[in-house]
């Protein structure tokens, strides 16, 4: 008798649904982050300055995160390890999606705000989705 290390690939349907429920869950946590802030999140970019707010949260976020559903499907096509190389990559996208927070002219708590609201959307999307790749 032998013993799978893992359990077998779900079916196309559940996939896609937990994918899209792994998608509505980065962007509902980073919108919750963007309505707790104590604060206004305004970045001094440019002129004038951006305020941060909700709908701009919860709009990249999705966006964002259907780009790494995406990312996480095309590698499914061409690797055959496809689960390993979108964690690490994903890993390495939230890394350096957190340079722009840290280095934009705000102050220390929008700095913070900014660096939460992408942690927590990593947080949730990249377990879910990796979990939905094909073994």
């Amino acid at each position: 008798m032998t013993t799978a290390a893992s359990s077998p690939t779900p079916p196309l349907a559940t996939r896609r649904r937990d994918r899209a429920l792994a998608v509505a869950a980065a962007t509902v946590a980073a919108s919750i982050v963007s309505l707790l802030a104590p604060a206004p999140v305004v970045v001094m970019g440019g002129q004038p300055p951006m305020t941060i707010g909700l709908p701009m949260v919860a709009g990249f976020t999705l966006v964002l995160s259907l780009l790494g559903w995406a990312a996480l499907a095309l590698l499914e096509r061409f690797t055959a390890r496809a689960r390993t190389a979108w964690t690490s990559l994903s890993v390495v996208v939230l890394a350096l999606s957190l340079v722009p927070p840290l280095s934009a002219t705000a102050t220390t708590g929008a700095k913070l705000v900014l660096c939460a609201m992408h942690v927590v959307a990593g947080a949730a999307l990249i377990p879910l989705l990796r979990r939905t790749a094909r073994r």
